[in-house]
């Protein structure tokens, strides 16, 4: 059976998509990611769908179920690389996609999560070196 990889980058999931989903495997993968979620403690769903060429009303509510599932769970989502066509679509079929974060490509998704996710109150620093904590002590 196909499945759609999932790679963890720090706090953060990052799923592209590189066919067009049916129903079976856009199922498969809202169950992977969640689960991904819970295992890892990501805080950060990122889905890159550039490669998509159509989004029916089913893969839309998917996605828009990852998002919720996700929120939960504490981690934001958002979805990268949309194609015009993909928005007009969603758009037309009345999906807002409540609680999905858009950003035009996957650097500029990166950069939306980590303004977006807190850890102890202070903006995230994916990139801190933990060596100067030591010589702290």
């Amino acid at each position: 059976m196909e499945k759609i990889p999932i790679l963890r980058m720090g706090p953060f999931l990052l799923v592209t998509i590189q066919v067009d989903l049916y129903d079976r495997l856009a199922l498969n993968l809202e169950s992977d990611l969640v689960q991904a979620v819970s295992k890892t403690g990501a805080r950060g769903v990122l889905i890159d769908i550039s490669a998509v060429t159509i989004v029916d009303s089913f893969m839309g509510r998917i996605i828009g179920n990852i998002a919720s599932m996700s929120k939960i769970m504490d981690a934001e989502t958002v979805v990268v690389g949309m194609q015009p066509a993909v928005a007009i679509t969603l758009i037309e079929l009345g999906l807002p996609l409540t609680g999905v974060h858009t950003a035009l490509n996957v650097e500029k998704g990166m950069e939306l999560l980590r303004k977006k996710i807190l850890v102890d109150g202070e903006e995230m620093d994916v990139d801190r070196d933990d060596s100067a904590d030591d010589d702290a002590e």
